[in-house]
């Protein structure tokens, strides 16, 4: 038994928490977005954490459930309906046999994560059912949901009901959105002045952000020291020799438009990075919509560290709280 897909929505993918170890032979980690709304989600039905979920982004899909299944819906304020009649987020309830889960208008955020008792039960691609459509790998085909999918679910666990967790141990970026930064190797190729613009400025999200990365616009173009360029590297400023790239960098082509650099990510290229957004933050950029406000906060490695460490707090309150 599993879900038939009625209506896929704008872009709804099979997603877990990723294929790690595979980066350096160019294969992305991909996964949730949102990894701690993704974990929130599966908590709430019983699930393992790191099981298996869909992610929707802007707009739900619409599911026929072929057997009785515990649904939560986390991330984005995206509210969900059974047969018409709404149902609460971040807050685990029953869909019935026969019965159609929908979703009404997005109302914030970006990303929802629809998790249900058993997990999504597409095959296995290098250790992650996680779709990555450039590669074609993972979720139903390697592609995201269309019409007539039958997606399969797992054996589920006994979930309760009504479990819920509180607004208070929800994470969500603010508006302005404030995304750290730590500073990266290249850093030394800007003038003083532009890294203390780069912090400065206000920017917005581009129209051009997705699961490979997020662009963002409206800061002044960053300047660059005087410097022959090296064997290899192109003729702008801004071109290195080839380089790695960490997830979470932030490459600046051109010195005009940053991208942070996302799940499903290259691993690596030509254009110089100024940093990196500390890993805490980064679930912030999934549920960032287009026009969005941000602001870059310089960090040093002990405030991204402590970051880290409160974020695991507080998915530590959680599992305390349903437990």
């Amino acid at each position: 038994m599993g879900i038939k897909v009625l209506q896929p929505g704008l872009l709804t993918t099979v997603q877990d928490l990723g294929r790690p170890g595979y980066f350096h032979l160019g294969i992305p980690i991909s996964g949730a977005m949102d990894r701690f709304a993704l974990r929130c989600a599966n908590m709430l039905v019983g699930n393992d954490e790191g099981a298996a979920a869909l992610e929707a982004v802007f707009m739900g899909p619409q599911l026929e459930f072929q057997s009785n299944a515990t649904v939560a819906v986390t991330g984005a304020n995206l509210p969900p309906k059974i047969d018409g009649e709404p149902a609460p987020l971040w807050t685990a309830f029953t869909v019935k046999a026969g019965q159609i889960l929908s979703f009404d208008f997005l109302a914030g955020g970006a990303r929802a994560y629809i998790a249900v008792s058993g997990g999504i039960d597409t095959p296995l691609y290098l250790g992650s059912r996680s779709t990555y459509p450039i590669g074609a790998l993972g979720g139903i085909d390697g592609r995201p949901l269309a019409a007539d999918d039958v997606v399969p679910v797992g054996a589920g666990r006994n979930a309760k009901e009504g479990a819920t967790i509180p607004e208070t141990l929800r994470r969500a970026p603010g508006n302005p959105a404030e995304l750290r930064v730590l500073p990266g190797l290249y850093w030394r190729l800007i003038t003083e002045e532009a890294g203390e613009g780069f912090f400065s400025d206000e920017w917005k999200v581009a129209p051009e952000a997705d699961r490979m990365g997020y662009r963002f616009r409206g800061g002044r173009p960053l300047a660059f020291n005087e410097r022959e360029q090296p064997f290899g590297a192109g003729s702008d400023p801004s071109n290195i020799v080839d380089g790695c790239y960490p997830y979470g960098s932030i490459q600046v082509p051109g010195g005009t438009e940053p991208i942070v650099l996302h799940r499903d990510a290259v691993s690596g290229g030509g254009y110089f990075t100024i940093g990196a957004v500390i890993s805490a933050d980064m679930d912030f950029i999934g549920q960032l919509q287009p026009n969005t406000p941000t602001r870059f906060v310089k960090v040093d490695m002990d405030a991204a560290l402590a970051a880290r460490q409160g974020r695991s707090g507080t998915l530590n309150r959680i599992r305390a709280h349903l437990s």
